[in-house]
């Protein structure tokens, strides 16, 4: 076949074309991507359509010099479609980068938690006391990317202040996303503030179903304060009993074991025991999770 670079050289001298176009055609023709496109693609593209074709390289040797507002973030390229030439426009490094942000923001969901947290991994996860922690996590992942039916249960990470329970919530978090699996971690006691100050304004419902519903729940320093036996029955009580019969993992990090944040529980914020549905939310967070018990130094204090 005809050089169709110089088929299109022909179709410029014989059309009745102003000396701008006809220059920034000459112009696009020697650009050395048309060039390399027209010599790999001529066997490709029907040399009929020579007046589409002069007219897509000319819109896209425009936009690559002359970049607009409508194409920002995008890059023209040539392709072949239905042996014509078309112009597409991929997105560039900035946008490809951005849209790779959000699409990772909108799979590890934090509520009011650091943002440092996205950047923990368990390649840095080491240290006394933390082994067995780590062998449940990388035992979590595993059972949950191939659970097919099975209900994986998540982690209950016991331990002092600062022996990086939080950490490993967030490297597993960054675990998951791998697999495209979603996760949300939040603060428990600011959810609860928050969620005292939403009953004035009529939402509580919606944050609870919007919580309940994450597919990984990461529920961050629970019992790190008192607890009104509202929120206890009303707001996490129905979170767990949503997750527990539709068998959603659950994670937890406090400074209390198991045992202890029973008691903790069942003392409201009146003084008053409460046993009975102290112990009712512990059988639903003893079915989401299994305790671990995370030891060693203050991380914080040794930095």
């Amino acid at each position: 076949m005809e050089n169709l670079g110089s088929k299109l050289a022909e179709y410029l001298n014989s059309k009745n074309l102003t000396d701008d176009y006809r220059r920034l055609m000459s112009q696009a023709l020697n650009d050395p991507d048309v060039k390399k496109f027209l010599k790999e693609n001529t066997e490709h593209i029907n040399s009929d359509a020579i007046d589409v074709s002069a007219a897509s390289i000319y819109e896209f040797y425009n936009h690559k010099t002359h970049p607009s507002e409508l194409s920002k973030g995008y890059v023209p390229q040539l392709a072949v479609s239905n042996h014509n030439i078309e112009v597409v426009y991929a997105p560039n490094i900035q946008t490809i980068n951005k849209e790779k942000e959000s699409n990772y923001e909108s799979k590890f969901v934090l509520l009011n938690m650091p943002k440092d947290i996205r950047k923990a991994t368990l390649s840095d996860y080491s240290g006394d006391g933390r082994q067995r922690a780590l062998e449940a996590a990388l035992d979590f992942i595993d059972n949950y990317e191939h659970k097919n039916d099975n209900f994986v249960p998540g982690l209950y990470l016991a331990g002092d202040f600062g022996v990086g329970k939080t950490y490993l919530l967030g490297a597993i978090a960054n675990e998951l996303i791998k697999d495209d699996i979603k996760t949300t971690i939040m603060h428990f006691p600011t959810f609860a503030i928050e969620m005292k100050n939403s009953i004035g304004q009529n939402n509580v419902l919606d944050r609870v179903n919007k919580v309940k519903d994450a597919e990984i729940l990461m529920l961050d320093d629970i019992g790190a304060d008192s607890m009104s036996s509202w929120i206890r029955d009303e707001v996490l009580g129905v979170i767990l009993q949503y997750r527990m019969q539709e068998n959603m993992p659950t994670f937890f990090s406090s400074n209390f074991s198991m045992s202890e944040l029973e008691k903790h529980l069942s003392i409201n914020q009146r003084g008053e025991e409460e046993p009975v549905k102290a112990q009712r939310i512990m059988e639903r967070v003893k079915y989401l999770s299994k305790e671990v018990i995370v030891s060693g130094p203050n991380k914080r204090f040794s930095k």
